[in-house]
């Protein structure tokens, strides 16, 4: 996000624009976010290493929420939006609605839904509970459109079914429930034979409003530079073995899509890598070409992994810093991220279905700042399959001809 000047003494504060929410109370000043993870000393990064630190948590994610309804669904995207789009014919971010954040505060709606407030952009929603915890939530069907031959879709008693068929005949297929829950994603070769890559058709009793656990931090005893990977330092080895490394603890149950997306302690329980060799101009999502080739590594490390289990789900995750406003960052995040899984797969072919995005704003900081950080702003990889399969990504995959159950 851009720089913000403070302003000078005596002077009053800005308005705020329009399709700008106002920013929340901050938290007392002097008191320090507590780290989300515990542990040895050794996942404890040493002064200078700020880059290896374990993100804290904004305070209001440090409570469950107040809000125990489900989330609502992202917006569809329309029939216009899943059209197949040609291999060498690039997008960025889904619907192309404007270069920078800012162009999108004219077509950002704002309405109150069960106590919650929801922003609306053509492509996207964000939800601002009372107790303060916001999430944005997007659609991961615009990144299958890419070297897609048809895109079809029909309904099956109540559940809506997205079938994007390849060139090859094999075909992604993604199963919603009348609520908009995501409820399977399935590739189907050829032949016939199926995989489910994510099944989401499992909920746990204790799950609050089906999106959140209250779990306790996960306790780390891996060496802090295992633990949190800096692509920039790392070698090709290092961020492969990152990418199939177990989680840190014994993985207890199964959880879903989004109590991953939208759980920290959960999510924490994986190692990441820090992909802070790419940088976005200033409010915008966009990947200039000269940065690209940076995703090398990257690439290389998931197609190796996907190819040795082709079940296995990776969680691209975007950061911004502190400045600007909560709203603003969780849209430009999620699109950054988003945009970070669109480049891995139309230039390095790594498969989309293996991938999914999620952007989480200014909720996570490394450095505790108010103002511009570049290790605020990143893009983060984490496997997340073990979590979803509830430990058991370890398995080998099923052999040919052999479909998980569904």
């Amino acid at each position: 996000m851009p720089p913000a000047g403070a302003p000078a003494a005596g002077t009053p504060p800005a308005q705020p624009q329009a399709g700008v929410p106002p920013r929340p109370p901050a938290p007392p000043a002097g008191v320090a976010a507590p780290s989300t993870v515990s542990g040895s000393a050794a996942a404890t990064p040493p002064p200078g290493r700020t880059q290896n630190a374990p993100p804290t948590v904004a305070p209001a994610f440090r409570a469950a929420p107040t809000t125990t309804t489900p989330l609502p669904p992202a917006p569809r995207p329309p029939q216009r939006d899943l059209t197949p789009i040609a291999i060498g014919a690039g997008v960025v971010a889904g619907a192309v609605i404007g270069a920078t954040i800012a162009d999108l505060h004219s077509q950002r709606r704002e309405a109150v839904e069960g106590g919650r407030t929801v922003y609306t952009e053509p492509d996207r929603i964000i939800i601002r509970d009372p107790g303060g915890q916001t999430y944005v939530r997007g659609n991961d069907l615009y990144r299958f459109r890419y070297g897609a031959r048809d895109i079809r879709t029909d309904t099956v008693g109540g559940d809506t079914r997205t079938v994007v068929i390849r060139p090859d005949g094999s075909e992604i297929i993604t199963v919603v429930s009348p609520d908009g829950r995501l409820l399977r994603r399935i590739r189907r070769d050829p032949r016939g034979r199926e995989i489910v890559i994510i099944d989401n058709s499992y909920r746990d009793p204790q799950s609050i409003g089906g999106f959140y656990v209250d779990a306790p931090p996960p306790v780390v005893n891996i060496p802090y530079d295992r633990y949190i990977v800096d692509a920039q330092e790392a070698s090709p080895d290092v961020i492969y073995q990152t990418m199939v490394a177990p989680p840190v603890q014994r993985i207890d149950r199964r959880y879903t899509l989004d109590e991953i997306r939208y759980s920290p302690n959960v999510r924490m329980q994986m190692p990441s890598i820090d992909v802070n060799t790419i940088n976005f101009e200033t409010g915008s999502w966009t990947i200039p070409p000269d940065q690209a080739a940076k995703l090398q590594s990257i690439a290389d490390g998931l197609n190796r992994a996907i190819q040795a289990n082709p079940r296995v789900v990776f969680l691209i995750e975007g950061h911004t810093d502190a400045v600007g406003n909560d709203v603003d960052n969780l849209s430009l995040s999620d699109r950054r991220a988003q945009s970070a899984a669109e480049l891995l797969t139309q230039q390095f072919g790594v498969p989309a279905e293996n991938l999914t995005s999620q952007g989480y704003g200014e909720q996570y900081l490394k450095e505790q700042t108010q103002g511009p950080s570049v290790i605020n702003r990143r893009v983060t990889v984490r496997n997340i399959t073990p979590l979803l399969n509830g430990g058991q990504a370890s398995l080998p995959p099923p052999p040919p001809g052999t479909a998980p159950p569904r």
